[in-house]
């Protein structure tokens, strides 16, 4: 049966195909569409330039009104990257809204990786 959140993640997955996103790929495991892996490149002009690196996408049931749970599984040393990989983005956190998208949440990683806020250090 398809939920609310599921029927979200289905359209979110059919905008990510078609924003074409820059070094970023993305797509839900085929046996549950609340679990997705991306890939993402190491932005041109940064410190991360020329990486490969994947990332872990949890979503709940509450889903889009609560962000998923998103974290680094490859190894990053970034000033807003906890140990763990968990991300300190606020639109992960404090500044969530349901129009955010899976796109949408890629890019603003991708954007932290080019532009990261020292202000919210998540390296502790």
């Amino acid at each position: 049966m398809l939920t609310p959140s599921k029927k979200r993640l289905m359209r979110d997955f059919k905008k990510l195909q078609s924003d074409n996103l820059v070094g970023i790929n993305a797509v839900p495991d085929k046996n549950n569409i609340m679990e997705w892996a991306a890939i993402m490149f190491g932005p041109e002009d940064s410190p991360w330039e020329g990486g490969i690196f994947k990332l872990k996408l949890d979503f709940s049931e509450e889903y889009p009104n609560k962000p998923p749970s998103v974290k680094f599984i490859s190894k990053i040393f970034h000033p807003n990257v906890y140990n763990d990989g968990r991300i300190c983005l606020d639109i992960l956190k404090s500044n969530w809204s349901p129009i955010y998208d899976v796109s949408s949440i890629l890019t603003s990683i991708q954007s932290l990786l080019t532009d990261p806020n020292p202000r919210s250090p998540g390296m502790f």
